[in-house]
């Protein structure tokens, strides 16, 4: 079965960096859409960045030119690379998998469009 293992969290210094990092196995790994998503207390769970199965990126507004999503395609990893972070960014953050779909379009901020998750990695910032 498919498995998504996080790692890469801690704590950081606002103005900091960390790099999340998410093995995947179980799966092939190029027919899947990769996503990170966090979820801080007392919110719901919310859109960070994907990578298509055919390697377009997308990535939130409130993250925009901090935090960069890539993947490694021998290895099956999908990293996160968080820069200038914020206090805001505090929250525990999830590695996600989706099939690409034959037919219609792929909505890479939905949660429900993801199968697979892994169980999460915690990301304190202090300020």
């Amino acid at each position: 079965q498919v498995q998504l293992v996080e790692s890469g969290g801690g704590l950081v210094q606002s103005g900091g960096s960390l790099r999340l990092s998410c093995a995947a196995s179980g799966l092939t790994f190029s027919n899947y859409n990769m996503g990170w998503f966090r979820q801080a207390p007392g919110k719901k769970r919310e859109f960070v960045a994907a990578v298509s199965w055919v390697g377009i990126t997308y990535t939130a507004d409130s993250v925009k030119g901090r935090f960069l999503i890539s993947r490694d395609l021998a290895k099956n990893w999908v990293y996160l690379q968080m820069n200038s972070l914020k206090s805001e960014d505090t929250a525990v953050y999830y590695c996600a998998a989706g099939a690409r779909l034959l037919r219609g379009s792929y909505d890479y901020t939905t949660l429900a469009q993801y199968k697979n998750w892994g169980q999460g990695t915690q990301v304190t910032v202090s300020s």
